[in-house]
């Protein structure tokens, strides 16, 4: 008989884990994450199962955005970057992008390659891919052997107009190769145009070799116990990849849990046909949102990693670029650890600093000291009084004196939480206002262990209707894993035809990965234009990915131009399928009515609880109520109902949308 599949999300405070057989879900849980030693925690979760048949780990981790933040102790590795002459210095001086206008005091993110361990070799690629100046192999050994006399822990090369021609960077590659462990050439990371970049993409990916290597090794170590299972990782594009395409592109794993968390709202929108649907995941660190429009999760070619903001495309320079396939995602400092705290004036501000797993909030009674949303939660009772099934006990006077040291606990806690709800309603603007969609026409599906708390009233402030909370929701990305296919990316700069470049990397993608189903994606802009948008290709005609984009340009801007459109880059997802698990609601039980103390608005009310299990699909129940489960607990504000789905979602509408 086939063993088990163990899908596990390593947060920033828990980590989820659900067990499947076949394709039965045969148990989930959720154990404290051990951030200094991630896998620590993971192998602790398994323990419980250390007699069982494990044959396969799905992953998603978030080693690679703690090492680019230097949290929990992680450093990133010296890195030295070996570029075209005169073009050393590209990565510092970059763009002119500025998180922040008006701030007198920005500073651009810390260089991640230091100035003396930026070289420069005489070669040169024109912008037609023709090599005006090839490498001397002779001159890469003298760099070698100067850099080896204080040997960095990995290694970028960037040349110029490599994206069109990377004989230069292969022949650099293999010199360099004999003598550093880590090696990353910027064609094989991101070839394509625009020389910042990529050269940023390529530094990133060196500065994570080591440490996501490192990592992935000693999961290894811990999982012998557990017969070596074959191990697969959640990649930012919203698919599975071998551990030997995350120790060569680690750059891929920098969103890998958020993104498993779109992919299961996909799936469960397809399962109840909500047709258009807004994924909202609010875990203990952030808050993230995306989109799934007609059944396709959104995807964006470049993203930030490692800065201090998220708030969306326009809003860039507080971090790294990186050129690569992401599930397109806001994310907010919003989570139930985020802190709750004062500035010099007096003003309440919550985050960006999250208490996380260690310490956490104060009411987990492990040390925490300052005032959380969680903590803010727990005090307006929109939480009650323990977690995981009773495993957990919260403390509810700590959590008022923690809260007390900032004003009056219920204003805090009150003022805390709207702030918070106003923070993640902007995220999901980013998603839709910004692509020229509009949330009202969308269905919210809210998860994470906070999420559910905040989802309804997220809803009235964006105009939405319908919320569905969905199944299981505080380990809902680790069900996304699940539900996850491999898929493997390849890319190609500027075709000069369309159909028979998609040939060529389906070819190239379909000796590497047999038995692949192909999914085809362009990056288009007007020319003269600055940015791109992508599009799905169904038809690899131009004239068809033409007129694909100028549809997306006007639904995202709201004009059109008279211009050539370019199609910049083209790209192939290989796609091999996976066994999927069946979804059903968890058995019924009694159902026990309770109540609990709550603040709603200032007033003190005794606010009705139901136990999730025992809410059946013919009842429904009105707010303002509570819901609680084993990993999460759902408010259901006044105006709004409640009834249990097919699947174990709960489906809440306004009165005024009640159908």
């Amino acid at each position: 008989m086939a063993g088990f599949t163990a899908s596990v999300d390593i947060g920033g405070t828990f980590t989820d884990i659900i067990l499947q057989k076949n394709n039965e879900i045969v148990g989930y849980y959720k154990v404290p994450t051990t951030p200094k030693e991630p896998e620590v925690g993971l192998a602790n979760g398994l323990g419980k199962y250390a007699g069982q048949d494990l044959e396969n780990l799905i992953h998603a981790t978030t080693i690679a955005t703690n090492a680019l933040l230097g949290q929990h102790g992680l450093e990133l590795p010296r890195v030295a970057l070996l570029s075209t002459r005169g073009f050393r210095d590209v990565v510092e001086i970059g763009r002119q992008n500025r998180p922040n206008l008006y701030d007198l005091f920005f500073e651009k993110p810390k260089q991640i390659v230091q100035r003396n361990l930026r070289f420069e070799i005489d070669e040169r690629v024109d912008s037609k891919g023709a090599v005006v100046k090839k490498l001397r192999t002779e001159d890469v050994e003298k760099l070698a052997d100067e850099i080896k006399k204080e040997p960095p822990g990995s290694i970028a090369v960037s040349f110029i107009n490599s994206y069109l021609n990377n004989t230069n960077e292969e022949e650099a590659n293999s010199v360099l190769s004999r003598h550093f462990s880590y090696v990353t050439t910027s064609s094989h990371i991101s070839p394509e145009q625009r020389e910042y970049e990529r050269a940023s993409t390529a530094v990133v990916n060196a500065a994570l070799m080591p440490i996501v290597s490192r990592y992935i090794r000693n999961l290894e170590k811990k999982l012998v116990d557990f017969g070596s299972p074959g191990i697969s990782v959640m990649a930012s594009s919203g698919g599975l990849v071998s551990i030997n395409e995350v120790f060569s592109r680690p750059v891929q794993i920098v969103e890998s849990g958020p993104a498993a968390g779109v992919i299961a709202s996909s799936e469960v929108s397809r399962i109840l046909r909500l047709g258009n649907v807004i994924s909202f995941d609010m875990g203990g660190t952030t808050a993230k949102a995306g989109t799934v429009v007609n059944g396709e999760v959104s995807i964006t070619s470049e993203y930030e990693v490692g800065g201090k903001s998220h708030h969306g495309r326009m809003t860039k320079g507080s971090g790294y670029p990186v050129r690569f396939p992401f599930v397109d995602l806001a994310e907010v400092s919003a989570g139930g650890g985020t802190v709750i705290w004062k500035d010099r004036a007096g003003a309440l501000k919550i985050g960006p600093v999250s208490a996380g797993a260690e310490p956490g909030p104060i009411c987990y009674g492990k040390g925490g000291a300052e005032p959380t949303i969680t903590d803010a939660n727990l005090v307006l009772g929109m939480i009650g009084s323990s977690l995981l099934g009773g495993r957990m006990s919260l403390d509810f006077q700590d959590a008022i004196s923690g809260l007390s040291d900032l004003g009056e606990p219920y204003e805090v806690a009150e003022s805390a939480i709207s702030l918070a709800d106003l923070e993640m309603a902007r995220a999901i603007r980013i998603v839709t206002v910004e692509r020229g969609l509009d949330p009202s026409d969308f269905t919210l599906m809210a998860f994470g262990g906070a999420g559910p708390q905040h989802a309804a009233r997220i809803a009235d402030e964006l105009g939405i209707t319908k919320v569905v909370i969905a199944p299981k929701p505080g380990v809902f990305s680790a069900l996304g894993l699940l539900f996850s296919d491999w898929r493997y990316e390849s890319r190609r700069p500027f075709p000069q035809d369309t159909e028979s470049g998609f040939q060529d990397i389906e070819q190239e993608l379909a000796e590497k990965h047999p038995g692949s189903r192909f999914l085809r994606y362009a990056d288009c802009r007007y020319r003269g234009q600055g940015s791109e948008l992508t599009v799905v290709v169904s038809d690899a005609s131009r004239p068809s990915i033409e007129e694909s984009f100028i549809k997306l340009h006007f639904s995202t801007y709201g004009f059109s131009l008279e211009r050539e459109v370019e199609i910049v880059t083209i790209r192939v997802f290989a796609v091999i399928e996976r066994k999927k698990p069946r979804l059903s609601a968890d058995p019924a039980e009694s159902n026990p009515v309770s109540s609990r103390d709550a603040v709603i608005r200032g007033e003190k009310i005794s606010l009705m609880t139901y136990a999730r299990p025992g809410l059946t699909p013919d009842q429904v129940v009105s707010g303002p109520c509570a819901i609680d489960d084993y990993d999460s607990s759902t408010f259901v504000p006044e105006g709004w109902n409640a009834s249990a789905g097919s699947i174990g979602e709960i489906n809440l509408r306004r009165n005024d949308g009640w159908a």
